[in-house]
């Protein structure tokens, strides 16, 4: 659980990072990946020297306009273009599966076109790009030096100064809200094994949700393993795939309120809620890990009303979404920022079955 030292009115966390077996899902409309043309050499991302545990400072759809909007024209386009509006498929993988259909379909819902979760001629239209969708990111000595290695065990977790990325690709990932998969295959000449800095890399061009909208409430979906923000006139600011409880009665359904919201907490954990694991049980005490993006709640923290509870992110974005948690909403790190920006103390969050 987030101890949230700094955060003292946040609650006690019961879920944790354990999985279990994926869960079904409707079959998505299947697109080819396709290798889109490298861009050219500007422009170029660089690392924000201020908050290192927030994503770089992405190229925006601003920064480098085309003259006219581009249709759409494979999936990587299209979860490109979707996570510039707000609409997250998880991991940026080229690939359309159930999330990226599920990101679509509410697009289409927010834009007023048939909710098919397919990419049609007038939803290509529609989800258009106004700037390329890859840009370059040039690995830094900054982020080099903040990678380290993450103990197996909790005890070395508490242990260490910081729960980081072990891996520049884990970093330039999730930096660019990506799959590895996909950042190896745009970068095929890189040696992840020992990278340098001043490598120039290929990624997609994703920029953070802008500000313009108030958040009036939260809607989580368990059916559906969604989350959704709305404004105050009903209309969708956001969507995110989330992972909810892997047992029934752990998974609260009505209404909620924010309680506590906070960045880069730390987390305490409690070997009473792993009573699968052996460590835990012979640990005895609790253990406060340190903050980080490997930290089990991830970047950020926001605790609910109902004792126990919150929304938070994960070190495994790849798992939101199709595994299950202890009992909390678990986003992927870069969605969990971008609602920690849109949610304040007291915004309502209305589970539905």
């Amino acid at each position: 659980m987030p101890s949230l030292l700094r955060h003292p009115l946040a609650c006690a966390l019961l879920c944790g990072i354990a999985a279990s077996g994926g869960l079904a899902r409707a079959a998505a409309p299947a697109v080819v990946f396709k290798m889109p043309p490298l861009p050219p050499p500007a422009p170029v991302i660089e690392a924000d020297p201020v908050v290192s545990s927030l994503p770089a400072r992405e190229s925006a759809e601003t920064d480098s306009p085309t003259t006219t909007p581009t249709p759409v024209t494979s999936w990587l386009d299209a979860q490109i273009a979707l996570a510039r509006a707000g609409f997250s498929s998880g991991p940026i993988d080229g690939v359309g599966g159930a999330q990226s259909a599920a990101a679509l379909r509410a697009y289409q819902e927010s834009h007023d076109l048939p909710a098919t979760g397919a990419l049609d001629a007038v939803t290509r239209g529609r989800l258009a790009l106004t700037s390329a969708p890859l840009a370059q990111l040039v690995l830094t000595p900054e982020d080099l030096a903040r990678l380290q290695p993450l103990s197996t065990t909790w005890l070395g977790k508490s242990q260490q100064t910081a729960l980081d990325y072990e891996t520049a690709l884990e970093l330039i990932a999730e930096r660019t809200h990506a799959s590895p998969n996909l950042i190896r295959r745009l970068n095929p000449d890189v040696d992840w094994a020992e990278p340098t800095a001043g490598t120039p890399l290929v990624v997609p061009a994703i920029s953070r949700l802008p500000k313009t909208k108030k958040a009036a409430r939260i809607i989580v979906q368990l059916a559906a393993h969604t989350l959704e923000i709305f404004d105050a006139d009903g209309g969708v600011i956001a969507h995110f795939p989330v992972s909810i409880a892997s047992r029934v009665e752990k998974r609260p359904v009505g209404e909620l309120h924010v309680t506590v919201v906070a960045r880069d907490p730390d987390y305490t954990f409690n070997p009473e809620v792993f009573p699968e694991s052996e460590e835990a049980r012979s640990l005895g005490r609790k253990l406060i890990l340190p903050p980080g993006p490997n930290n089990p709640v991830g970047l950020a923290w926001i605790g609910l009303d109902l004792p126990g509870y919150g929304i938070h992110g994960t070190p495994k974005p790849e798992q939101v979404g199709r595994t299950e948690s202890h009992g909390c909403f678990r986003l992927a790190n870069w969605d969990a920022l971008t609602l920690l920006d849109l949610v304040w103390t007291g915004l309502p969050v209305v589970v539905e079955p």
